[in-house]
């Protein structure tokens, strides 16, 4: 069940045509009719709509989850490779229930390693993409197979694949004698965490996924029967909240839920030129903009369990979708950087070119104008429009390397302007929508760093090293195109760079 309080309570007017056009709105998707997103977006949205139903409909894979989680009852580590939808949802349950669960949601060699220390015998693999062709994933699977067999173990007893029927992985596994879970095809990504995306690592790191089920269940029954407080969060969001909205789990007992609820709602309503930008915070205190919380206070506190937080925030954006007059369901510039990724991939040949910095201030290269780093972020911080915000993009390992996200409290502080952290590439599923295709006002910090060891991907002419590089380099193609303010800090020693990056941002 639910519970909406906060501030802007007050500010929401049931009176208000608008309001009354997203009662409309709420009527229609609950019987599930594809034209709420208007004529262009019908025929995707007739094929996405599935989400409605999975706090009943995932009821059917109860018998293989339980037949899964007791075949490997014997495996200790649990690792997940998935992007975007299929991680996220995964790594916020793990998170709230407190059990443990490692996010293979990167391409960066030394995150990669963490996952290659434990005893391959106790290890399954769980290998999630919707469309079985995602890059990441791909490579990831690679490697793990790999590895299993120059232990001596047979890849189908150590792998679990998570995709949609049909799709290139569920063929290839399916030939390999693979255990494989097909989720609902007619469910997105970002929508998927009460499909087999989300349920399978649930069940297998021992979360009773039948609880989660019901609660979504009894929360949306509630509010099919009394919409007031779904219909409240969507007018507070369109109408009342502006570009920028902070989100902070802090002290909710669901960490992680505000990273799940940035990628919901940033692809989700990021195109067209117009969308809302989740600013994800560590604490309610750090909160300038319209802030959403499930605990504390907020000018808007959504008071729910996991699986309930799930369903209605799914709910919410295809509603803000609708009033936004946008397509909730697709993501054409999350193609876009897979495309330039692939490009460069190409052009390079599997080999890394050496590339040679504009300046360079101790550990740390400057790809941009500026001689020193303070002199760099001045000069980036004047080509923000003035209704602008900042995207850091770390593509560095968000274990060994997590002190650089303090960069983005930094840099508010200090340029004044709203600032989004994400870590490489899984933003790209995320906000990276968002970046091209939302409002034109950002301004983009790369952050990449020097790789110590390579790991190889088996079957390429290429490592991780180099795919890590494309996907930086490659979105940055992507946004320089569009004439966007755009600077590279290269860390040619990340402990020391990194303490010398927030140091230099901290005087300014």
């Amino acid at each position: 069940m639910m519970n909406l309080r906060g501030k802007s309570m007050q500010a929401i007017d049931r009176s208000d045509a608008r309001y009354e056009a997203l009662r409309h709105f709420h009527n229609r998707l609950a019987t599930k009719d594809p034209t709420i997103w208007g004529s262009e977006a019908a025929a995707e949205a007739a094929v996405r709509l599935n989400w409605i139903d999975l706090p009943e409909s995932s009821r059917d894979l109860l018998p293989q989850l339980d037949a899964l989680s007791a075949k490997h009852r014997d495996k200790t580590t649990i690792i997940l490779c998935g992007m975007g939808g299929s991680s996220l949802g995964p790594e916020v349950i793990a998170q709230t229930f407190q059990r443990d669960l490692f996010i293979m949601d990167s391409t960066d060699p030394h995150y990669i390693a963490h996952a290659l220390t434990g005893d391959l015998a106790s290890t399954l693999v769980v290998v999630s993409s919707k469309s079985g062709s995602t890059i990441e994933t791909t490579s990831q699977r690679a490697l793990f197979e790999q590895l299993f067999l120059d232990a001596d173990l047979l890849p189908s007893d150590h792998i679990v694949i998570v995709t949609d029927p049909g799709s290139p992985l569920d063929k290839s596994s399916r030939e390999k004698g693979y255990a494989v879970v097909n989720a609902d095809p007619n469910v997105g990504g970002r929508f998927s965490v009460l499909s087999a995306f989300g349920l399978v690592p649930a069940a297998l790191i021992g979360v009773d996924v039948s609880v989660l089920l019901d609660n979504a269940s009894e929360t949306k029954s509630a509010f099919l029967l009394d919409p007031t407080p779904v219909l409240d969060m969507a007018y507070a969001i369109t109408y009342l909240s502006g570009q920028y909205m902070t989100y902070s789990d802090f002290g909710s007992a669901m960490p992680g839920l505000s990273d799940w609820a940035e990628q919901l709602v940033a692809e989700s309503t990021g195109k067209e030129q117009v969308g809302r930008l989740p600013i994800v915070i560590d604490e309610p205190s750090q909160a300038s903009h319209f802030s959403i919380a499930y605990s504390g206070e907020a000018d808007l506190v959504v008071e729910a369990d996991l699986a309930s937080q799930f369903i209605i925030w799914e709910w919410v954006t295809a509603l803000v979708g609708a009033a936004l007059s946008i397509d909730p369901f697709n993501q054409p510039n999350v193609t876009e950087a897979k495309e330039a990724t692939s490009a460069l991939l190409n052009e390079w040949s599997g080999v890394l070119p050496h590339f040679i910095a504009d300046a360079i201030d101790g550990s740390v290269e400057i790809f941009g104008a500026g001689a020193s780093l303070t002199s760099a972020l001045k000069e980036f911080i004047k080509t923000i429009p003035h209704d602008g915000y900042i995207a850091v993009m770390a593509y560095l390992d968000r274990a060994d390397d997590v002190k650089i996200a303090h960069i983005r409290s930094l840099l508010s502080q200090k340029s004044g302007h709203p600032v989004t952290f994400g870590w490489g590439p899984r933003f790209l599923h995320s906000t990276g929508q968002f970046h091209k295709g939302g409002q034109q006002n950002g301004a983009f910090l790369q952050i990449t760093g020097n790789v110590e060891r390579e790991i190889a991907i088996p079957g390429q002419g290429f490592g991780f090293t180099t795919l890590l590089a494309a996907q930086a380099l490659g979105d940055g193609k992507a946004l320089a195109s569009r004439k966007y303010p755009l600077l590279r800090f290269n860390l040619t020693n990340r402990s020391v760079g990194i303490d010398q990056l927030l140091s230099a941002v901290a005087s300014l």
